[in-house]
């Protein structure tokens, strides 16, 4: 397995975090200024993606340490977690941001539209450019990797958590620009708590994304795009293999498959183990991408196919 850290994306993580924080000063101002509660939700919403980015960041080079006496398999699950933290604190910031919406749904507040609508423009460019460092360039970079592999390359959850955080404060941001534009020409302030709303749904849509795919990891479900049977049924097709039994594939990380097995050869077929086990490993890299696997080898089948046999 490889343990390494990517320079490029090392930097456009720290670009991402500065140009974020330049729009969270702008946008904490422009909300007190204006008086908008949907500017000062975005704001809170950039706070978070600034600790998301953050927080991804450093899982990133804690996943890329080694693996030690303490943790055998290294500390892939560290962007598992990190995804995690960041999608349970999108909804709580959402929750936040509805009950504050419910307060000014009560008590409105004259909002500055046109203070309010300069900032949105300025926060929805920012944020644009963000998603493109942190999107763009990697879609292709896994675009490219796909094409040397000859299959589908995975999607690391960490670094799509941080993404969908700031590609959801860009949809924030167009939210408020359209309140903004709206409260000038009808004086509807109620607008405004009605724009938190609708962030806060976008918010929790994106943070249930990131939420599942986080939990499937941690409770070892089947990765995404993978299938038990068909694995199965491509480890019968080698010659030799006769049985399968206690097969596991399971996420070392999102970006990472383990595979586990233990196999009953047929003792009919004269051929040498190290030659089955190359041509399993083979299998299992060309059809699934899957390097890190654990086979062993039995002679006796095993009785009920689950399970350890004795």
């Amino acid at each position: 397995m490889h343990f390494h850290i990517n320079p490029a994306l090392q930097k456009r993580f720290i670009l991402a975090i500065i140009l974020t924080s330049l729009i969270l000063v702008a946008e904490v101002a422009g909300g007190i200024i204006s008086g908008s509660l949907a500017l000062l939700s975005d704001a809170a919403h950039v706070f978070m993606d600034i600790f998301a980015l953050a927080l991804s960041f450093f899982a990133m080079r804690l996943a890329a340490r080694p693996p030690d006496d303490r943790h055998s398999y290294g500390w892939h699950r560290a962007e598992v977690m990190a995804a995690l933290i960041n999608g349970s604190s999108l909804v709580i910031m959402a929750i936040g941001i509805w009950v504050e919406a419910f307060k000014r749904f009560r008590n409105p507040v004259e909002i500055r539209s046109t203070e309010m609508l300069i900032i949105a423009v300025i926060g929805l460019v920012v944020n644009l450019v963000v998603a493109y460092i942190l999107g763009g360039h990697t879609a292709l970079e896994h675009e490219q990797e796909g094409r040397q592999s000859g299959h589908e390359t995975r999607q690391n959850l960490n670094l799509r958590s941080a993404f969908l955080h700031v590609l959801g404060d860009a949809i924030s941001s167009v939210g408020v620009i359209v309140a903004a534009i709206l409260i000038g020409f009808t004086g509807a302030n109620w607008l405004d708590p009605l724009i938190s709303v609708m962030i806060g749904v976008i918010i929790v849509i994106s943070a249930w994304r990131v939420l599942r795919s986080s939990l499937h990891i941690l409770l070892e479900g089947v990765p995404e795009g993978l299938s038990v049977s068909k694995i199965n049924e491509s480890l019968l097709s080698v010659a030799a293999v006769s049985s399968i039994h206690d097969l596991h594939i399971w996420n070392l990380s999102s970006d990472s498959v383990a595979l586990s097995a233990h196999i009953t050869l047929d003792q009919t077929e004269q051929q040498n183990p190290e030659i089955t086990l190359a041509k399993i490993k083979e299998v299992l890299n060309r059809e699934f991408d899957i390097q890190h696997t654990t086979i062993q080898f039995e002679k006796n089948p095993c009785q009920n196919g689950q399970g350890g046999c004795n």
